[in-house]
Order: structure tokens, then sequence, then C-alpha cells
């Protein structure tokens, strides 16, 4: 748990770019030669370019990646950093770590930081494994007692201990990227920067990744991480942020920011509830007034775990008596292809005409059918023999299924999103 002391503290943190410019190692001999001998001439016309930058004309040529970013951490806190991508999340965590320098702004933090951005960054193939993680411990910030003292845990967690005397350049790329993580998630700073480091290697070291951070949130470290994982925010993290064109936008408990990072990206919407007035009816026959998606305790809910049975709840009213009535609903992926329909199927109504007043119905999707992604539910109200539509609502629901990836779903066996529709977890014999 974290306490109250600030550990971390970010200020108006803003970080343009110039579109268009060039490098000076882009640029021809003959043109870097040029541009030494005007240089003075270019530094005097930069100095007047930016000193007239809020001219209409300047603003063509530059892009906020961030601007005016200021929160806080505590001491003991794990923070996550959630956006859509180009959003200015690595951009702020290349600031805070003093990889970029911003363009207005400033940030102060107390003890030792240290990054792992871009896993494998500091590795040389000519030297072995043993070699590599010295020299990666020490670019991380590392002393040699330190590195002494952990070196058994990042071989034994890497897995590569019979290639730890082989030159890293003989290694294949997933035992690359396997030490790499090692090295840096035994790292003991005061504060460690994350940036989506949590799907490196194969299925199972990335799972095994998941538990290593698990256990380095909970040891009382600083933490912040940068992720599009709400599932990885949510198993790690105490609050989040919620950035987009650059700047903070939301900031609250993880379930505010997943939930509205969700709502973002992918739009849900779990309940739909129409008013009598303007609820859809078919020629005074029957009316539409609710559809819902529910959990075992007939709660509406938005994100469903794929390991999780959830209905789809119809509420209609009958306003003319001798018609049979069945609703049913299509599940749609987001390619817009339908997975399935299902209609009620009790024998009681399949034949029957339905008195007046209120019915509910649900019909229950059991865990471990859907594959991970947005879903979204057509319903409609009509009757089998003969099949005959009353009314149909598409789109009328939107909700997320995700895998927290710590249970028994297709994908902790899998590890990544399996391939497929739908992701089954069968029995075999």
């Amino acid at each position: 748990m974290a306490d109250h002391q600030v550990i971390l503290q970010a200020s108006g943190l803003s970080k343009r770019y110039r579109i268009g410019s060039r490098s000076k190692s882009q640029l021809s001999g003959t043109a870097q030669l040029l541009n030494f001998i005007t240089q003075p001439v270019q530094r005097f016309k930069k100095i007047r370019r930016l000193s007239n930058f809020d001219d209409k004309d300047s603003e063509h040529d530059v892009i906020w990646a961030l601007k005016d970013v200021s929160f806080e951490v505590r001491r003991g806190e794990v923070l996550g950093i959630m956006g859509a991508n180009g959003a200015g999340k690595s951009t702020l965590l290349k600031i805070l770590s003093r990889i970029i320098t911003p363009t207005s702004g400033e940030f102060r933090y107390e003890g030792t930081l240290s990054s792992l951005l871009e896993v494998g960054t500091g590795f040389n193939g000519e030297l072995t494994g043993r070699e590599n993680i010295y020299l990666n411990g020490s670019i991380l910030g590392m002393r040699r007692a330190q590195i002494d003292k952990v070196f058994d845990e990042i071989v034994d967690f890497s897995g590569v201990e019979r290639f730890i005397d082989t030159p890293v350049k003989r290694y294949s790329s997933g035992m690359t990227v396997r030490l790499a993580f090692s090295v840096a998630a035994h790292l003991d700073p005061d504060i460690l920067l994350l940036d989506e480091v949590l799907s490196v290697g194969d299925a199972e070291f990335s799972q095994k990744s998941m538990h290593k951070m698990e256990s380095v949130a909970k040891s009382g470290r600083t933490v912040v991480l940068v992720s599009h994982s709400a599932t990885a925010v949510a198993r790690l993290c105490d609050r989040a942020i919620f950035i987009a064109g650059g700047s903070i936008v939301a900031s609250g408990s993880v379930e505010q920011i997943t939930g509205l990072y969700l709502g973002n990206t992918v739009h849900t919407r779990a309940t739909k509830i129409w008013h009598a007035a303007m609820a859809p009816c078919a020629e005074g026959l029957v009316r539409l007034l609710s559809v819902r998606i529910v959990n075992a305790e007939l709660e509406p809910i938005e994100i469903v775990d794929v390991r999780q049975r959830f209905g789809v709840e119809v509420c209609f009213e009958i306003l003319q008596l001798g018609r049979v009535v069945l609703p049913e609903f299509q599940l749609v992926n987001a390619a817009g292809d339908i997975l399935f329909t299902s209609i009620e199927n009790r024998t009681e109504w399949g034949h029957t005409p339905r008195e007046l007043g209120l019915y509910t119905s649900t019909g229950w999707v059991e865990g471990n059918t859907l594959n991970e992604g947005r879903y979204s539910v057509n319903t409609s109200l009509s009757s089998l023999a003969p099949r005959n539509s009353y009314l149909t609502e598409n789109e009328a629901l939107y909700f997320q299924v995700i895998d927290p990836l710590d249970g028994d779903s297709a994908r902790s066996d899998y590890g990544l999103t399996p391939p497929g529709y739908i992701s089954p977890r069968l029995q075999w014999t």
C-alpha cells in the first residue's frame, strides 16, 4: 500500500516535434558541409522561428506529442497509463527515463529510477549471456554486488542456463528477449517504468512475466506501467490515468479508467431501455422494452470474463392475445459476422400464445465459448411456425470479452489469443 509521500511528480510536461525535419546522419556529405558553413545563419533563423512560434504558419510545421501533462505518484504505488496508439504514453515514459528532454515542463523524483522500454536494449551480441547480464544490469542502474545477489535468479527465470556462457549473437530471438526481461524484472530501483513488456517471449513466458510483475507490484515497489491491456492494468495497478491527444483526460480508479479505455476504443453498452412511447412496437402486437447483458446475479455487465457465464436478457410486453411470441438474439463479432442465433426454446411457449402482460426471458451463454474481442447483439421478437419476425433491433448492445490469463481458459493454455471466432476449452482424452 502506498504511503502519502510523493516520490515522482510531473508538472506541465510537453513535447513538440517539428514535422519533416531531417537528422544530420540522413544528409549527404555535401549537404552536411553546406550545413556546417551556414549553421550560424540557420541557428539565427531557428531562434527567430521559435520566438514567433505562436504564428499561424509555424503551427503547421510542428506536432505536440505531449501537452501540459501533470501527475503525481506516491511511494509504493503502481500507476497504470492507458490510451490509444499515438496518444503520447511512450513519449511520456521516454521523458521520465531521460531518453528525451521535454520542450517545456519538468519532473522530479526521489531515489533511483530504472526503465524497461525496449526489451534487449544494451545487449551486445559478441558478449556471453553472463557478460550481458552484468553489462545490462549496469546500464539499468544496478551495482555489481546487486547483480551478484540476484544472478542465479535472473538465469533461472530466463531459462537460458545451458547457454549462459555462449555469445548472445548465437541466441534465438526468444532467448534474448527472455534474458533481457529477466535482468530488468529483477531490478531493485525505487521507481520502475515499464512500457508494454508483459507480452514478451512465448505464451508460457508471457504468463510467467505477468506473475513476476504481480510479485513486483505487491512488494511495495513504485511502478509506472504503460499498457494497452485492461487485464494487466486491472491486475497490477492501484489507480490509472487515461491519455488522449497528448493530454491527460481522466484520472481515477482502475475500474473507471479501464472502462473508459475500452469504451473509447470499442464502444460498450450493457443495457438498452426504451421508454414506452419510444419502444419498438409491432403493429400493436408486441413491444420491446429492454435488452441487457447480465451476469449470474442478473446484474448488467459490459466486460465479460471469457470463463464467465453470461446472459442476454430480453424484456417485452404482449399487447394482443392469440400470438406466439419468442425472443431471440444474434451474437455478432467486430467484423460483422453472425456467430450464432438463439431463440427461446422452452416448450411451453413454442406453440402457445402468451397472455397479455410483461415477460422477461434470458438466453445464457456458457463460459469458455467466445474468443476475446468486441461483440454486438441483435435482438428480435418472432414466431417459429410459421416463421415470422415481428420486430428486430440490430446492434442493440455492445460488450467486450477479455481473458485475465489467470485461470482455466483456452487462452491460458495457449498463451496468445487463439485464432478463430470462438474459444472453447474442450476436454481431451
